[in-house]
C-alpha cells in the first residue's frame, strides 16, 4: 500500500469520533504519525456521555498502517494545549499537519431558534467550544509547524464559503460559529502563505457519524433504512471520505494552491480521484443546492 506521508506528523484536534476520527484514521492508512485528541477517554467522558474515546481513535489509526497517540486535551484549557504542543515538538520534532476539528457542541443549539429565544449561556459555550479552541490550538501550534516548510492546516468546518453566505444555518449562534471557522481558514492563509504553509477551510458533506446513524436508528452496514423517512440521507457519506480529502491535501506537493480556501470533500474528489468506502463519490454540497434546496424528490444520480 502507498503510503504518501510516511515521515509526516499530524495533530487532530477533535479525534475522539465523526470527521476527527474519519481524518485521523486516514492520516493513518497514509503512513502518518498521528496524535489525536479530546475529553472522552476510556476513564472518563465528556458531557457528550458517548462510547467513543480518543484511545480507540489511536487504536484505529495504528490498524490503519500509521501510528496512533493518544493525548487527552481540553482545547478550551490553554496550559493543556500548550503541553500538547511541548510534548509533540519533544518527541517528534516537528508537525506537518493540524486538523482543527474541535466541536462539541451537539447538545447546545436550537434549531430555528432566534438569538433572543435562544438559551444564552449555551450559545456562548457553543461558541467558545466552536471557535475559541481554534484559536488557542493555532496559537500553541502553529509555530512548530512552521519550522519545516510545506506545513498544512485544516479548519473543520459545516458548509461552503459560498453556501453559507447564501443560507441561513441553523440558528444564530451554529450560524456565526461555522461562519467563524470559514473566516479562520481566510485569515490564516493570509499569515501562513508568505511562511511557506497553507491553510484551508473543509467540509464534509452529509456525514453518517456515529451521532447521526443513532439518531437514524441505522449503523454503517444498513444506513439506507434510513431513506424511507429521510430519503435526502442518500446523498450522505462515511466520515472517512473528508478523511481521505484531507491525506490527498497533505500529499499534493502544490497544496498551496488551495491556501485560503473554502473546499468540501465532494468537490476535492473530483480533483484528486478518491472515493468513499463504497467506491462512490457524493457531491453533497451540489446536491443540496440542485436537488434538496430546490424541493425536488431525492435522487442521487449523477452526485455520487
Amino acid at each position: 500500500m502507498s503510503q504518501p506521508l510516511q515521515g509526516k506528523v499530524a495533530l487532530v484536534a477533535g479525534a475522539t469520533r465523526g470527521a476527527g476520527r474519519g481524518i485521523a484514521v486516514e492520516l493513518g492508512a497514509a503512513g502518518a504519525t498521528v496524535y489525536v485528541t479530546g475529553r472522552s477517554t476510556r476513564t472518563r467522558r465528556s458531557e457528550y456521555d458517548r462510547p467513543e474515546t480518543i484511545e480507540d481513535t489511536a487504536d484505529l489509526v495504528t490498524a490503519a498502517g500509521g501510528r496512533g497517540i493518544a493525548v487527552p486535551t481540553d482545547h478550551l484549557d490553554p496550559a493543556q494545549v500548550r503541553t500538547l504542543v511541548d510534548r509533540v515538538a519533544d518527541e517528534q520534532g516537528r508537525l506537518d499537519i493540524l486538523v482543527n476539528d474541535i466541536w462539541g457542541g451537539e447538545h447546545l443549539f436550537a434549531w430555528d431558534s432566534p438569538v433572543w429565544e435562544h438559551d444564552l449561556d449555551k450559545g456562548l459555550r457553543l461558541l467558545r467550544l466552536a471557535v475559541e479552541t481554534h484559536a488557542i490550538t493555532s496559537h500553541h501550534a502553529l509555530p512548530l509547524l512552521l519550522r519545516r516548510p510545506g506545513g498544512l492546516v485544516v479548519e473543520m468546518t459545516d458548509g461552503t464559503d459560498a453556501y453559507n453566505r447564501e443560507n441561513y444555518r441553523v440558528s444564530f449562534f451554529y450560524d456565526l460559529a461555522k461562519t467563524s471557522v470559514l473566516r479562520m481558514a481566510f485569515a490564516l492563509g493570509h499569515e501562513l502563505g508568505p511562511r511557506g504553509a497553507t491553510a484551508v477551510a473543509l467540509t464534509p458533506g452529509w456525514l453518517r457519524s456515529e451521532m447521526m446513524l443513532d439518531i437514524y436508528g441505522v449503523r454503517e452496514d444498513n444506513w439506507r433504512e434510513a431513506l424511507a423517512r429521510v430519503p435526502h440521507f442518500a446523498i450522505s457519506e462515511t466520515p472517512r471520505y473528508v478523511g481521505r480529502a484531507v491525506a490527498a491535501l497533505a500529499a499534493d506537493p502544490d497544496v498551496a494552491r488551495w491556501n485560503g480556501a473554502s473546499l468540501s470533500s465532494g468537490g476535492l474528489a473530483q480533483v484528486y480521484g478518491f472515493t468513499d468506502l463504497d467506491g462512490s463519490r457524493p457531491d453533497a454540497w451540489r446536491y443540496l443546492v440542485e436537488v434538496q434546496d430546490a424541493g425536488k424528490p431525492a435522487d442521487t444520480t449523477g452526485y455520487r
